[in-house]
């Protein structure tokens, strides 16, 4: 291997080793969220709603959403938690998701304007909303498991590098 060939080599194995280092620091971040499950894996650029003006407000208003973005909606505690599609204009698919940060329900398609209640069915810690029929086409169904740095219990199904 020539002098060229090695300084060559040497700057492109630099290059990869500092890429894989700044893609392990932005595995986990606040703006976004992971899912995987026996289907693969899904990344969703988030906005984290974590009191409770923010969460009664959540996406109403809006007329659309990025296709790879969703809104993250965190509880200071585990408990059965209800939505309703007021206000809201686009469809959606609602996930609930336990304090182990593992998918307890799946609401499909929820309608807009629709004031019918949409129950957890469950202890909740965190729901997910994105684009309606999403979640059925990447495979998204109870038991994936979500990845968020507001995800921290000490039973947590898939962590944060920072947490383990």
């Amino acid at each position: 291997m020539t002098l060229g060939h090695r300084r060559l080599l040497f700057i492109t194995l630099t290059a990869l080793s500092l890429l894989w280092v700044g893609i392990a620091e932005a595995a986990c971040r606040p703006d976004t969220v992971h899912l995987r499950g026996d289907w693969g894996e899904a990344r969703f650029n988030v906005e984290v709603v974590d009191n409770q003006a923010e969460r009664s407000r959540g996406l109403m208003g809006r007329r659309e959403m990025p296709r790879s973005s969703g809104m993250l909606f965190v509880y200071h505690q585990t408990r059965p938690v209800t939505f309703w599609m007021k206000n809201t204009l686009i469809p959606l698919d609602i996930v609930f998701v336990n304090e182990a940060g593992v998918v307890n329900r799946v609401h499909h398609n929820a309608i807009p304007l629709d004031l019918t209640h949409i129950p957890s069915g469950g202890p909740t810690r965190y729901v997910l909303e994105i684009n309606g029929g999403l979640a059925r086409a990447l495979g998204i169904k109870k038991g994936t498991q979500l990845r968020h740095p507001a995800i921290s219990q000490p039973s947590t199904a898939w962590r944060c590098e920072a947490d383990q």
